[in-house]
């Protein structure tokens, strides 16, 4: 998240604080004393603005799309439709028009959005917040750098990954799957098997969550201590400038990874599902 080079104590915060104010989200509790149940205000709208945003301007230059010789938004359109079914088409051998291609495309895009916000700088976010909603009031930019955004949408992959193994499979041989597979079928092997199975479907969402959210987390961290540094004077201004320019520069390579990390982890968790050992 790029930061103003400008000094802590204009905000009034110490390093601390200052890292802790802007790492702090926009909470409020469904209910009294709610603590699972709490809603992060900034993420969920970040989220969903961003997601009818990408969509919304994919609409209207498929709605603007001609057969001719097409416009540059149409012409960038589809070499990122294309990219994309290059890389379902490489994994994915069924009928991937139909659901996964257009679900790939979907998650790339919604996550590529969100990590973009990164590079948003994250004193002109806090001003702008606190011109509408306080001195203090705490706005997170960044919905991946939540690990309540990557969980929701890791699970949500998940149980579509469930869903399809039990539509292709039928009910029987998805249990059947989970407790005869790998080890064989015989009956002293089934508790081994289910372990293995159940260990393997657990660490799917967790390591498809944690991935994302851990490098959009230590890209914000990152860019705040760089901000903290260019304001502790003249040579600090000058060497945060230099590392702040260059790790931005590094930062849309990992912004645009994770999103491509986590579209192709969902391409293959689906045509897993569609697969049987």
């Amino acid at each position: 998240m790029a930061t103003e080079h400008a000094s802590s104590a204009e905000h009034g915060l110490t390093p601390s604080s200052y890292i802790e104010h802007h790492l702090s989200f926009n909470a409020h509790p469904v209910s009294e004393g709610a603590g699972f149940w709490t809603l992060h205000v900034d993420t969920f709208v970040m989220s969903v603005a961003l997601g009818f945003l990408v969509m919304g301007l994919i609409w209207l230059v498929a709605r603007k799309a001609t057969s001719g010789v097409p416009s540059k938004g149409q012409a960038f359109v589809e070499l990122i439709f294309n990219f994309v079914d290059d890389q379902v088409k490489n994994i994915f051998h069924g009928n991937r028009h139909s659901f996964i291609a257009p679900t790939a495309l979907t998650v790339f895009l919604w996550v590529f959005a969100m990590n973009s916000m990164d590079f948003l700088p994250v004193d002109w976010v806090a001003g702008i917040v606190s011109f509408f909603g306080g001195e203090h009031a705490k706005w997170r930019a960044v919905p991946t750098s939540d690990i309540n955004t990557t969980f929701a949408l890791a699970l949500s992959v998940w149980i579509l990954m469930i869903f399809f193994s039990v539509k292709v499979k039928g009910l029987g041989g998805f249990v059947h799957e989970l407790f005869c597979a790998p080890f064989g079928s015989k009956i002293w092997v089934w508790p081994a098997n289910f372990l293995f199975n159940l260990i393997e479907y657990v660490s799917k969402p967790l390591s498809h969550s944690l991935r994302l959210f851990g490098n959009m987390y230590a890209g914000e961290v990152i860019f705040l201590l760089l901000g903290l540094w260019a304001a502790t004077g003249v040579s600090g201004t000058i060497f945060g400038a230099i590392l702040g320019a260059g790790w931005s520069i590094f930062h849309i390579l990992i912004v645009a990874l994770q999103a491509f990390i986590f579209m192709m982890l969902t391409v293959v968790y689906l045509a897993m599902a569609h697969e049987s050992h």
